[in-house]
């Protein structure tokens, strides 16, 4: 659908539909629910349970949480429903209306939801206007920018809007709890530098403290390094580095976030020999499934990441320039 026909088919549906688009009528303001949010509050009259999951991640949040959404905004990969390994086995024999690119308001109000969990999906406070009088709207706290909550406080809040909260304390003391257990289980990895590297369209970069990515490692214990730190922060998640100098990536362990169809590119790159991480073996690669985990940086993505990248990192961090990291083997990163 092109932009002009997406505005043509907004016109048509709001003015053939205003029964749907009528505000809810709100409960006595001492028992509403409130949320301030980037484009102003949202009030919930009480806790939803037919809810639209807008962000590209939030699926995760609400199928941990037990609420089966009825709506899911498609991020990537072929996955049934848009619901990666890790949570279908929440989702069971539901069958949720799958939405695909730029958000469809006469789609979403169709499936007259209680909730649309809008954050980080990026929409425009247009779009937020018009969604929210379907239904309200839960955009990120707007201390947040708009791909950057941290998983704990985004959990807590859709949590809220759903009357979901011991489950969501519940979830969140057991992740803390793997997190803790790794760190202690590794206690000659604290402190040492990591960093999760992205290249694709000739470009490379890495993702920064405001990121998933980022604070995955940062749970773990592991620190960016100081080049990389004082680099200027793109749209509050990465940055791009210079093709003549890749050094503020050379870290102890170097995590190349990709997919199979972008090994060769990497494993061709050639200022990447310059890396010290490159010539002493303590590259990870994380292919489509375990970069979505870590992309998705969810309550149920990181548990999934954390088991498949134990070893990883054991082999990369070993002090044995001459062992093998099995990812770095398969995606033909070795010399």
């Amino acid at each position: 659908m092109t932009s002009s026909d997406a505005a043509l088919s907004r016109r048509s549906f709001l003015s053939g539909s205003a029964c749907l688009l009528a505000a809810p009528t709100l409960s006595a303001a001492g028992s509403d629910l409130r949320f301030e949010n980037t484009f102003g509050e949202t009030v919930l009259p009480a806790p939803a349970s037919r809810v639209v999951s807008l962000g590209y991640n939030t699926q995760d949040a609400l199928l941990a949480l037990g609420v089966l959404p009825v709506g899911i905004r498609y991020w990537y990969g072929d996955h049934p429903y848009g619901v990666w390994p890790w949570a279908q086995h929440l989702l069971g024999a539901a069958q949720p209306t799958m939405m695909t690119g730029e958000v469809s308001i006469e789609t979403v109000a169709s499936l007259a939801p209680g909730l649309i969990v809008a954050s980080g999906s990026g929409i425009s406070e247009a779009e937020y206007a018009l969604l929210s009088r379907i239904a309200p709207v839960l955009m990120q706290d707007p201390a947040q920018s708009t791909y950057g909550s941290p998983w704990d406080v985004e959990l807590r809040r859709i949590a809220r809007a759903t009357g979901t909260e011991a489950r969501a304390e519940t979830l969140i003391s057991a992740v803390r709890n793997r997190f803790a257990a790794f760190r202690t289980a590794h206690p000659g990895w604290q402190g040492q530098s990591a960093v999760c590297a992205w290249h694709d369209g000739g470009q490379t970069g890495a993702f920064m403290g405001g990121d998933t990515r980022a604070r995955f490692l940062a749970e773990l214990g592991f620190t960016p390094p100081e080049r990389l730190s004082e680099m200027q922060v793109i749209d509050g998640f990465y940055t791009s580095l210079s093709p003549e100098d890749l050094s503020p990536i050379d870290a102890d362990l170097l995590v190349w976030i990709s997919s199979e169809e972008r090994a060769a590119d990497i494993a061709g790159l050639a200022m990447r020999r310059t890396l010290r991480a490159c010539a002493e073996g303590r590259e990870v690669f994380c292919d489509e499934l375990l970069a979505g985990a870590m992309s998705f940086g969810s309550v149920l993505s990181m548990p999934f990441a954390l088991d498949r990248l134990e070893p990883e990192f054991a082999a990369a961090l070993d002090g044995d320039p001459e062992s093998i990291v099995p990812s770095a083997r398969a995606a033909g990163l070795l010399r």
